[in-house]
């Protein structure tokens, strides 16, 4: 069953480390549509997420789970994973994510984004809503924390600046091999190199952009695998069209809105209880994020 937070004041209840963004900062993001390089955690901690990444890797890669262990790390991590709540909930973060969205802030989404060394997969230039039901929006914002050195070589995110003022454009699915979307989706306009911004970030900076952002990126040629935490925070004063059932974690001010059904953190690392809301929450969003989609949609049957 899906959790609902017994106490949702205990929840958003984080330490104040200050960490907003300067006025020039809120308005460069809301000019450009994104806003990087942000420091936000230490390399230490940094460092201490990534190993406990690579060990439930390693321990859980064959483990028994109905799905696989890539399916838990992209979609929803932070239904099932502990280390994923914990990074979206750290304050340090949060306090960015209130510069942007306000005091009342769910967290929406949460992917381990991994492209290994020397390999060829790509993400390649799209606008996250124009698959996720919520219409154009200004009331999310995705936070991309490095936890290992996002550069050009290795693959990191490139972003067209001011894009986020346009509609949402027309997309096609490839459902390509290489391609890290869920649906290969790429915007139907050729973007030239020259409108590419290179987000590159050190282990422990911060990105953020817009949910109408044009944004991809190129393969990783280097030798060590770049570790991307993709972090999506919404406002709970949004909608969703047509009365779609959607879910969110509160993190901080008020979220019982009524726009979402509000889920707690997890219990465990893959407890039964959460398998069992990750399911249902998969299987409720699938109906609006693979809506038409005519080719391979493992990543959320």
């Amino acid at each position: 069953m899906v959790k609902f937070t017994d106490n949702i004041e205990v929840l958003m209840h984080w330490p104040n480390n200050k960490n907003y963004l300067k006025v020039e900062q809120k308005q460069q993001y809301w000019d450009d549509g994104y806003l990087f390089p942000i420091p936000a955690i230490s390399f230490e901690q940094s460092k201490a997420w990534r190993n406990e990444l690579e060990t439930i890797e390693t321990d859980w890669l064959d483990n028994g789970l109905s799905r696989p262990l890539n399916v838990y790390k992209r979609v929803n991590a932070h239904i099932v994973m502990p280390i994923a709540h914990d990074i979206a909930a750290h304050p340090a973060i949060l306090d960015v994510i209130e510069s942007v969205l306000g005091p009342d802030i769910m967290l929406y989404s949460t992917e381990f984004l991994i492209k290994e060394p020397q390999t060829k997969h790509l993400v390649t230039m799209h606008q996250d809503l124009a698959y996720w039901g919520l219409g154009e929006i200004d009331g999310i914002v995705t936070a991309w924390l490095a936890l290992s050195p996002a550069s050009k070589q290795s693959g990191c995110m490139e972003f067209v600046k001011s894009s986020h003022k346009t509609t949402i454009i027309p997309h096609e699915d490839s459902f390509d091999e290489l391609n890290l979307l869920s649906r290969g989706q790429e915007i139907k306009v050729d973007v030239a190199e020259q409108e590419k911004t290179c987000g590159a970030l050190s282990t422990g900076e911060l990105s953020l952009h817009h949910g109408l952002m044009i944004h991809g990126s190129g393969p990783n040629t280097t030798h060590d695998r770049r570790i991307g935490v993709v972090i999506r925070y919404i406002s709970p004063h949004v909608k969703k069209p047509n009365e779609v059932r959607d879910y969110g974690v509160p993190m901080r001010g008020n979220c019982d809105r009524g726009n979402f059904i509000l889920c707690a953190p997890p219990k465990g690392l893959f407890h039964p209880d959460d398998l069992l809301s990750y399911e249902k929450i998969r299987e409720d969003q699938a109906q609006v994020m693979m809506a038409g989609a005519k080719g391979n949609t493992a990543m959320y049957s």
